[in-house]
This record gives C-alpha cells, sequence and structure tokens, in this order.
C-alpha cells in the first residue's frame, strides 16, 4: 500500500511550540495551536518496559529531572515525573505524555503531526513499530494522515514493513550524496533536513526529484522567508507565531 499523497503546511511547531512551553508535553501541543500552527512535530521515544511516549533525549534528566535512560525506566515511574518545572514555574505539574494522550490532544486541537521516531539505541524496529501500532489504533481518522520521520534508517524501514501507508520523510542533519539512495531505500516521500546547512544546490535537487523538502529548527524570521525563496516546502519552528507571520508578510 502506497502512502497518499500529503500537503505539508508551510510552518510547523517544533516539538509543539518549544519557545513558549516545555517542549514534547500536552502544554506545548496546546500552545503550538493558540499561536497559529496547524501541525506540529514532536519526539516518540519507548519507556522500558515498551510504552510510546514523548520524549527526545535518551536520558530523562534534561527535560524530568531524573539522572536514567529512558530505556532502563518502567513508564509508572516516568509519568510520575514533573517535564515543566525546568522552563518555569507556570508548568510545574506537566507529565511525560503517552503517544496515545498526545494524539487525544491532537484530535482535540486539530492538529496534524510530524511523528518523529526518537529510538534510543538498538530500539529502532521495536519503536517504530509500536509507534505505527498506536496510530493505527488511535488517529482520528479527522485529521490529516500523519508523516513519520527519523533520523534512523533502519526506524523508517521498519515503519515501511509494518505500516506502509503512512508517509515517511528521511531526517539527515547535512545532506551528502547519497540522500536519494537512502530516501528510496525507506520509500521516503520527503527530506527534513538542518536549515543552517541547506544550500540552494541541494535544495534545487531535491524539489527536481519530487520530495517535498522541510527544514528544522528555524526561529529567525529572514531565515525562514530565505529558505522559503529556495523552494522549501515547510519550515519547523520553535515559535510558528513568528515563523508564520514572516511567512504572510
Amino acid at each position: 500500500m502506497s502512502p497518499p499523497p500529503l500537503k505539508l503546511p508551510r510552518v510547523v511547531g517544533h516539538r509543539g511550540a518549544a519557545t513558549y512551553a516545555p517542549e514534547n508535553t500536552l502544554a506545548s501541543l496546546r500552545e503550538a495551536r493558540r499561536r497559529g500552527a496547524t501541525w506540529v512535530e514532536f519526539d516518540v521515544k519507548l519507556s522500558g518496559d515498551g510504552v510510546a511516549m514523548l520524549m527526545h533525549d535518551d536520558s530523562l534528566k534534561r527535560t524530568a529531572g531524573l539522572d536514567r535512560l529512558a530505556s532502563a525506566t518502567p513508564w509508572s515511574q516516568i509519568q510520575s515525573l514533573d517535564a515543566g518545572a525546568w522552563m518555569a514555574p507556570r508548568f510545574v505539574g506537566q507529565r511525560v505524555p503517552s503517544f496515545v494522550e498526545a494524539i487525544a490532544c491532537l484530535g482535540e486541537e486539530g492538529l496534524g503531526a510530524n511523528v518523529e521516531i526518537k529510538p534510543c539505541p538498538g530500539r529502532e524496529a521495536e519503536t517504530a513499530r509500536a509507534t505505527v501500532e498506536t496510530l493505527r489504533k488511535h488517529w482520528p481518522a479527522r485529521l490529516p494522515t500523519p508523516l513519520l520521520s527519523s533520523f534512523q534508517d533502519a526506524a523508517l524501514a521498519a515503519a515501511l514493513e509494518a505500516a506502509p501507508e503512512y508517509p515517511r520523510a528521511i531526517l539527515i542533519d547535512e545532506l551528502k550524496d547519497d540522500w536519494r539512495a537512502r530516501a528510496e531505500a525507506v520509500g521516503a516521500v520527503g527530506v527534513n533536513t538542518n536549515g543552517k546547512k541547506l544550500a540552494p544546490v541541494m535544495a534545487a535537487e531535491i524539489k527536481a526529484a519530487g520530495y517535498l523538502l522541510s527544514v528544522y529548527t528555524i526561529n529567525d524570521p529572514d531565515k525562514a522567508r530565505a529558505l522559503v525563496a529556495m523552494g522549501v516546502d515547510c519550515v519547523i519552528t520553535d515559535s510558528p507565531d513568528v515563523i508564520l507571520a514572516a511567512s504572510s508578510g
């Protein structure tokens, strides 16, 4: 089964709206919507006992205050951690959300999603399978089909095998000559790359090959405008309101 045609918005909120609320929390997803985003990007990782949750780092220390690896910690312990206290007092009590909870929030807010599969080392296929199984069970039919992305080619390959109906984008920090071979190997429809490193010639090559082109993490309006002029389809940003204003101005 081939993925359906995908139309990305010009602006996607990074980890929700990470400038304004603790990343990868329900508060951040809601804040992105409040600031005009229609899609968000966030990271899905597995707890030690296999629960899909929103978390970027392999360690829980930076965003949840526990100096342990996510892969060594059960969900019952992770879900009791405070994921907001590190940012500001008003976010004290924000929990690490499960992927199921995040999907429910997206449904309430009417948000589409770029779901980044963010496996701990050695859990690439397992994390991909858990991600797509959760999407199949819980994704609201009224929302646009989500885009799966990952820096780990093995995770995207596992997602392709388990659920080919979900479109995929390969994440590459710095594009090299093998970008297209890697994209073709996982059946990707898009390329997500570091906007600060993207050269016009490479942007033109990607677009000429028929791929959707997204860039992260761009918070500067002038840089966003320059990237759109290069042919970029989607700007992923911590400050969706700022970049939306720049793209409409």
